[in-house]
């Protein structure tokens, strides 16, 4: 009976809490969803998310100057209206957060800017896909509507990488289009640029260059031909021996095959270009590393003086100042809640510069571990915080521009004591591959003993994990004849 009881109690008492919780989560949620926005949010998302706001909000004004300058401090200063309840709010925030902890472009342009904005957009050339540049080149040769047909059947069936994916006979089996047809159409298409394309396999394709090249009677050719299989498994010996011919001769001929193009299309389905506003800079003054936080991407906000002079007139109804209160208060808790984001990205950034001093001096080989729980328990924040405040923000050092999440990393206690990162220890099995003898390439096994023998304990799975994320081939297939 009493351990009946003991359970009603807990289940009233789990009840209550979630309720309260509930009733938390309503009430905060808005906010606390903006917060995260913002603090997650990189720099030119953040610029819309501002933008945004000012649409919905007339309240807010953009300044020209910094929202920390003495004028705008003051101004905000004057208004002790909504002070109080804006603090309240604040304070609720912070419940929230510790909560969740416990459980678990807007700018206003000138008409010039925006000239130059739309100029700049307008110049960007835009990319011919693969399928139309084969199109074009079939249009400038002279055909019967069915071979036209046809061999726009065969564009149709090539992929981004330029590889045919079906066969001439499955196209006639669908089609009705004679087989013989597709085959001589095909051999067309093959005769377009880049050379290559429309092969359907590798074999084919490269074979397909080495011809286009004046090469069909080489060494290489007949490598391709008849050892296509040995040559990915890099048997050099046993191509040199069915040849007749050197293992220095069969390397040499791999050496020129890699030279030919894997993926003929591949020229035409590049990803775009990601340009980056890194949201910190850090530059090396008088010995000394400073961060200096990007801000000029973000709009500069005050609580418009003319809607509190709205709220100071008597004529107006409770309504309209009700509405004006809640569009003030809202708009103070964004103009907080950027400052606030700021304030983390730069104390995080300020850490960062501190615990990492030698890879601004050297590079990544010189990365420390650090952790995102070290960083909070610094900073004062949740872990939770730390990862959305360094989510898609990039930092501008010396060494180039990184995604601040890359400074994070654990790592390997050496035998001397000190702390490496998995990048340094990744760096130094890059470099032991690059100054390895071609002929004799180093195993796992033998990578882990030189790491060993050099303080750091790494396990021989760790090393072939590293080497394959470094795109690495294993010791037999880097041996070199």
């Amino acid at each position: 009976m009493r351990y009946k009881t003991d359970i009603l109690v807990t289940m009233a008492a789990q009840g209550m809490h979630q309720s309260q919780n509930l009733s938390l989560q309503q009430v905060l949620a808005p906010q606390l969803q903006q917060s995260l926005l913002i603090l997650q949010a990189p720099l030119l998302e953040l610029r819309n998310l501002v933008q945004q706001e000012m649409e919905t909000n007339p309240v807010l004004e953009e300044l020209a100057t910094d929202p920390d300058s003495p004028s705008t401090t003051e101004s905000a200063a004057s208004d002790q209206e909504f002070k109080e309840e804006f603090d309240k709010l604040a304070k609720l925030d912070e419940e929230w957060r510790d909560y969740m902890a416990q459980s678990g472009s807007y700018s206003a342009r000138a008409h010039e800017d925006e000239e130059k904005r739309q100029f700049f957009f307008d110049s960007i050339a835009t990319t011919e896909t693969l399928q139309q540049h084969l199109m074009s080149q079939l249009n400038q040769q002279v055909l019967n509507a069915n071979d036209r047909k046809t061999a726009e059947l065969i564009i149709g069936n090539i992929d981004d990488n330029g590889f045919l994916q079906t066969t001439p006979e499955e196209m006639a089996l669908n089609t009705g289009i004679a087989q013989d047809d597709f085959e001589h159409m095909l051999t067309l298409v093959q005769s377009f640029y880049p050379p290559g394309v429309g092969a359907r396999d590798l074999r084919e394709c490269l074979l397909i260059q080495l011809k286009r090249d004046g090469k069909g009677s080489s060494l290489e050719y007949k490598i391709i031909a008849e050892h296509m299989q040995d040559l990915g498994k890099r048997r050099f010996p046993e191509i040199a021996r069915r040849m007749g011919i050197s293992v220095e001769q069969v390397q040499k001929c791999a050496n020129n095959i890699a030279q030919l193009e894997p993926r003929p299309g591949a020229i035409f389905a590049e990803a775009p270009k990601n340009y980056v506003v890194p949201d910190v800079t850090v530059e090396k003054v008088n010995g000394e590393y400073q961060v200096i936080l990007n801000g000029d991407q973000i709009p500069h906000l005050r609580i418009s003086n003319t809607y509190k002079d709205i709220m100071a007139q008597d004529g107006n109804g409770n309504e309209v100042k009700d509405y004006i209160r809640d569009k003030i208060r809202s708009g103070k808790f964004l103009i907080k809640s950027i400052h606030q984001r700021q304030q983390t990205i730069s104390n995080i950034a300020h850490q960062i510069v501190s615990r990492q001093r030698d890879f601004f001096e050297k590079g990544s080989s010189q990365l420390k571990p650090m952790t995102m729980v070290q960083i909070a328990d610094a900073v004062g924040v949740h872990e939770t915080t730390v990862s959305r405040a360094i989510s898609g923000k990039y930092m501008a050092t010396p060494q180039g521009v990184y995604e601040m999440k890359y400074f994070f990393t654990p790592g390997y206690q050496t035998a001397t004591g000190e702390s490496m990162s998995n990048t340094s220890v990744k760096e130094a099995i890059l470099d032991l591959v690059k100054n390895e003898d071609g002929n004799a390439p180093l195993s796992d096994k033998e990578i882990v003993e030189i790491l060993s023998n050099r303080g750091i304990p790494i396990a021989r799975r760790t090393v072939a994990k590293y080497r394959t994320e470094l795109n690495i081939l294993p010791s037999n297939m880097r041996r070199k004849y």
